[in-house]
């Protein structure tokens, strides 16, 4: 694991860098900052990505694949919900759409982005991208789940008007996708866990005698210390990004973009460390941990969201609209049948790492130009 072995400075340089950024962030909150601040800030953002890619990666080497994938997951998308929440509370009518263009940016991103770059990286370097169809399969399915009942539905519903679902109908949304969250993360870590284990040249499930990482992996201490330091780094990932929020804004305006795109380039900030843990494993030929990182991101982000905004909503006053527009639908439909064609085999060249780049480039392209 290539948290193992760290060199003693940089060790201080990732124990440090969580903490630097969770200073600048107090000492920015709610302040207007200039130029230079704004340069600083974005360092410190940049050091906090890194940071929490390494503590991810100390914390996945001690408890093993794919408790590593879901920690990281789940930690990301904790703290974007509660950046959606507090942006929802702050933006009045305005932001009645970022919910739902934030999940579907993390949706677009993870699925073609992560996982398309991912088996880019290892199809170049290995001459096939290997990792077991079998869950990956029940991951993408229960993504493809999640995104239709949580974002193409409000969009036919005729309860209320607009892309917005009822009171029941949230409800109903919010239950559905625990409780599909729930069943995939019992699917992944208790009763088929050997599903999300990298695989060997043969397909078979990559055990500890048979993995390269000869590194001894962490002690308890270490990975506690690392942990909390993860979700240091997250919160400063996060918080720092919403800092940055409005030098963005004032950029994306300038370039004659849509505000919406600002929703776009924060969720591609949130997601960095999740895209370079992704990277890192598809190097080392563990792919079905890239494409772990990758649909449970994609999951979480759908699961633990839409039930959080449903609690929300009954004190906040935004109206929340989820429902996709038909460009949208499109894309995320072309998503998920490519996604099918890739997973089935087990394995992929750089063709479909190619084909899901592509896509994320078509969401990017028409985000910017609607």
């Amino acid at each position: 694991m290539a948290a193992a072995g760290t060199h003693p400075m940089a060790a201080r340089t990732w124990t440090a860098a969580p903490v630097v950024a969770l200073v600048a962030l107090a000492l920015t909150w709610g302040r207007d900052i200039g130029t230079l601040v704004v340069v600083l800030v974005a360092i410190l953002l940049a050091l906090a990505v890194l940071a929490a890619v390494h503590h991810a990666e100390v914390v996945a080497h001690r408890v093993g694949e794919p408790f590593g994938s879901l920690v990281l997951a789940v930690a990301v998308t904790v703290i974007e919900v509660s950046l959606i929440v507090t942006l929802m509370l702050s933006g009045g009518d305005e932001a009645a759409t970022l919910a739902r263009d934030t999940v579907f940016a993390a949706v677009m991103i993870t699925v073609n982005g992560i996982m398309g770059l991912s088996l880019l990286l290892g199809a170049r370097r290995f001459g096939f991208a290997r990792f077991n169809a079998e869950g990956t399969g029940g991951a993408l399915a229960t993504v493809a789940a999640l995104a239709a009942t949580c974002l193409v539905l409000p969009t036919f519903t005729t309860g209320q008007p607009g892309p917005e679902f009822t009171g029941p109908q949230l409800v109903f949304a919010a239950v559905a996708s625990l409780s599909l969250y729930a069943a995939f993360v019992v699917t992944q870590t208790v009763r088929h866990r050997d599903f999300f284990l990298p695989v060997t040249k043969q397909g078979k499930p990559v055990t500890e005698e048979d993995s390269e990482d000869h590194a001894d992996p962490p002690t308890n201490r270490e990975a506690s210390v690392s942990l909390v330091l993860l979700l240091l780094s997250l919160v400063g990932v996060v918080g720092l990004a919403k800092i940055e929020s409005p030098a963005i804004e004032s950029a994306v305006l300038a370039a004659g973009l849509p505000v919406s795109f600002v929703g776009v380039v924060i969720a591609l900030l949130v997601l960095l460390p999740e895209t370079i843990a992704a990277a890192n494993a598809a190097r080392r030929e563990r792919i079905q941990v890239s494409l772990n990182l990758a649909m449970g991101s994609a999951m979480a982000s759908i699961g633990l969201t839409i039930p959080t905004l449903a609690v929300a909503s009954i004190w906040v006053p935004t109206p929340l609209h989820l429902g996709l527009g038909p460009t949208q639908i499109v894309l995320l439909s072309i998503t998920m049948i490519a996604a099918v064609l890739t997973v089935v085999p087990g394995r992929a060249t750089r063709l479909q790492g190619t084909v899901h780049l592509t896509l994320l480039a078509a969401f990017l392209f028409l985000s910017m130009s609607p």
